[in-house]
């Protein structure tokens, strides 16, 4: 709304320079009120001044330098680590493009089992949040480990509204054998607190007819977190094929606006017309 634009690549760039140095869940054992007693936010950027622009202003009108050069209280470092000892050297969210997000998706790489990092599986697909209740603890599920499971209709634009839906459970058959992590797929949000190889707000979003749409049961997904891609590999003249289905538009009423103003989530779910420069028609 102020007009400045942040793009998920730059989110790529940041991530990559700004190590994990708060030692908190699901990264790490403490919680939120252990960060609190540690110092706080202010221990959390005096660490990181290096990184930050200390001449932006902040809401109480003073500098971000000028807030630092204040007293500064103890520091626990088993919570706040110094910026030259990090936790993990490279920030927790990564964002991923490819086929199946060509805007892009998030994935929360400090919170996820690296053994999944690279990986390709297979999709077991679920259509919406009542298909996933239905049938994720169904005992003759085809599910296995090496799955990818993939959950559609759960974005901005889904009847739904992008919900905390994105942390897919474990099928209770994989639990109950001691399945603790496996990657999902959706264009959903998730809990900042949840851990798992979770790829989240997958964009365009399965209801605006987007890649996700078109996933089916059987399809080969590859995941790289390393060359930050999420690709559907199905041949593009088998994706044009396929038809997806597009949820009607409300004659009227804030359901109507929200329809019609709503943005993907690489654009922060906002309403296009509370943009500084509204994008119209070209907002896709």
């Amino acid at each position: 709304r102020a007009g400045v634009e942040i793009d998920l690549r730059h989110l790529n760039e940041i991530s990559d320079t700004t190590p994990v140095i708060v030692d908190l869940k699901p990264t790490g054992p403490h919680y939120m009120e252990d960060l609190f007693a540690a110092g706080g936010i202010g221990a959390v950027l005096r660490e990181l001044q290096p990184l930050l622009h200390l001449d932006c202003l902040t809401v109480a009108g003073e500098t971000v330098g000028e807030r630092l050069a204040g007293p500064a209280g103890p520091v626990d470092r088993e919570v706040v680590r110094p910026l030259a000892e990090p936790l993990q050297p490279q920030g927790g969210l990564v964002a991923l493009f490819g086929s199946l997000a060509p805007k892009g998706a998030i994935f929360k790489r400090s919170a996820a089992d690296p053994k999944l990092f690279e990986k390709e599986g297979r999709a077991v697909v679920f259509t919406s949040l009542e298909d996933l209740s239905a049938r994720i603890d169904d005992p003759d599920l085809d599910v296995t480990p090496d799955d990818f499971m993939v959950l559609q209709h759960a974005g901005p634009l889904s009847p739904s509204g992008m919900p905390e839906a994105g942390y897919l459970p474990i099928p209770a058959k994989l639990a109950r054998a001691g399945i603790k992590d496996m990657v999902r797929i959706s264009d959903a949000r998730m809990s900042g607190t949840a851990y798992g190889s979770i790829v989240l707000h997958v964009t365009p979003d399965a209801a605006s007819g987007g890649p996700l749409a078109k996933v089916r049961n059987g399809d080969r997904i590859r995941l790289s977190v390393k060359d930050r891609r999420l690709d559907l590999l199905v041949a593009p003249e088998e994706l044009a094929r396929r038809k997806t289905a597009s949820a009607p538009v409300p004659e009227r009423g804030y359901a109507r606006l929200y329809r019609r103003e709503i943005l993907q989530a690489d654009r922060g779910c906002d309403f296009d017309f509370l943009r500084k420069h509204p994008l119209g028609d070209g907002r896709a």
